[in-house]
């Protein structure tokens, strides 16, 4: 096979797989979409939470102390298993407590004032994170094994690699959820009218509550996928940034449009750092993902596979 077709797969699949992160994090933006009409602008902020408090439970001495003192000696996996489970419950409870104290007062308020809302809920996390643990960098653990994997003359970054394959699981599980369970189903009505929803019975509230904590949990693996054996710091809060093209390229009520739209921006991008960064002093590759959502913005407003809203007057 000659090199620059081997160059050009190699920048293709990680592409891909980087796109299938952004897709992740673009998750938490549609699933909160969905139920609340509500764009989070602090959706990276609550990756780089969600990562600190895994940090947090796995690295910090005091929980592998209170496992040891209550479990003894257990064996690496099944402490890790542990940890990442009662990780998942503070967040769940980190997500109702947003919803709870700063959106759902929002409820009936003009879309401008949610919208200012996102931002400084993304400047409250920023001060959050930096009080509780510092402003210095952390070495966040290596939930995937070191090293890449090898296919023939192809590498790929580990936690890229493995965590882009078991998301497929995950799209194809909150797929599943939303639209053959009737617990997905009362989400999928709450996404399409609030009124119609309260009407028949569902809970608006408690609808917008578990998409909350759905995102969370989604965030918080992005960020295991994205910080693995990386520094952990509150700057990582950008990856939310970069995620919101793909949210508005899928569609910000599709689930499969996310994998999709994740892996246009990340083939994209990737091809974009290696063939055109040299002549933009590495600008292109940054600039892609959002020249991309301003095209779609213009071109079609609803995205992909977003629904288009049609109103009879």
């Amino acid at each position: 096979m000659p090199d620059f077709l081997i160059d050009l797969i190699q920048y293709t699949v990680a592409g891909a797989l980087k796109g299938m992160l952004y897709a992740q994090v673009a998750l938490g933006f549609i699933v909160i979409f969905r139920a609340g009409r509500i764009l989070n602008f602090g959706q990276g902020e609550v990756v780089v939470i969600g990562g600190f408090i895994i940090y947090s439970f796995i690295s910090l001495p005091f929980f592998p102390a209170l496992v040891k003192s209550v479990f003894g000696n257990v064996p690496w996996w099944l402490f890790l298993i542990f940890a990442l489970l009662v990780s998942a419950v503070i967040i769940s409870i980190f997500g109702l407590l947003i919803e709870r104290f700063i959106f759902r007062p929002m409820i009936g308020q003009p879309i401008f004032t949610i919208v200012m809302v996102t931002i400084g809920l993304m400047l409250l996390l920023q001060g959050l994170t930096i009080a509780i643990w510092g402003g210095g960098d952390r070495p966040f653990p290596f939930l995937f094994h070191e090293g890449a994997v090898r296919i023939g003359p192809f590498i790929f970054t580990r936690s890229l690699f493995w965590g882009g394959i078991m998301s497929l699981g995950i799209f194809g599980a909150l797929s599943l959820l939303f639209e053959k369970t009737r617990w997905g189903l009362k989400l999928t009505a709450v996404a399409e009218d609030h009124a119609v929803s309260q009407s028949m019975g569902i809970s608006v509230k408690r609808s917008i509550a578990i998409a909350w904590i759905i995102s969370c949990l989604l965030s918080s693996w992005a960020a295991v996928v994205f910080l693995n054996g990386m520094t952990l710091t509150f700057a990582a809060g950008t990856i939310g940034l970069t995620a919101l093209p793909v949210a508005l390229l899928a569609g910000l009520e599709s689930i499969w449009g996310a994998p999709v739209a994740g892996i246009i921006v990340g083939v994209g991008e990737a091809l974009a750092a290696a063939y055109l960064d040299g002549y933009t002093e590495g600008a292109m590759s940054e600039a892609f993902p959002y020249l991309l959502m301003l095209v779609i913005l213009l071109v079609r407003p609803q995205g992909l596979f977003g629904w288009k809203i049609i109103e009879r007057v």
